[in-house]
């Protein structure tokens, strides 16, 4: 049930995604494809959190490293987004060390830098 529920969301939001960089298309900076999502997930009635703050446990201590998760959508899916010519792994280690940290389980990955969208989309379960 709860999986059919992240699936169902990730479906949402990759909907949401392709709908700005059908709009937009490639070639922006990522901090304008956030602020359009954000728009998008607004217009669509989907919660999210922008720029969530990510400090990381050391030995019983909360530490402040700075850490920024781009999105957080109904506290359920962790959003990265990228403006690149290509993902590479540190792209996904980044992602898979956010939801190890937060207790997330399931992230997206979107490079809305691809000439199609979907073909950015890397769905990551940790």
């Amino acid at each position: 049930m709860k999986e059919d529920f992240e699936k169902e969301l990730t479906e949402k939001i990759i909907g949401a995604a392709i709908e700005v960089h059908r709009v937009l298309g490639p070639g922006l900076l990522e901090s304008a494809y956030e602020a359009c999502l954000c728009h998008e997930f607004s217009k669509r009635g989907i919660s999210f959190e922008r720029q969530k703050h990510l400090p990381i446990r050391y030995k019983d201590v909360r530490i402040d490293c700075g850490y920024r998760m781009d999105l957080v959508v109904e506290e359920r899916v962790v959003i990265e987004i990228k403006s690149v010519d290509k993902i590479f792994p540190i792209h996904e280690a980044q992602l898979l060390t956010y939801l190890k940290i937060s207790g997330i389980k399931v992230g997206l990955l979107i490079n809305f830098n691809s000439k199609v969208l979907i073909e950015g989309v890397r769905r990551l379960v940790y």
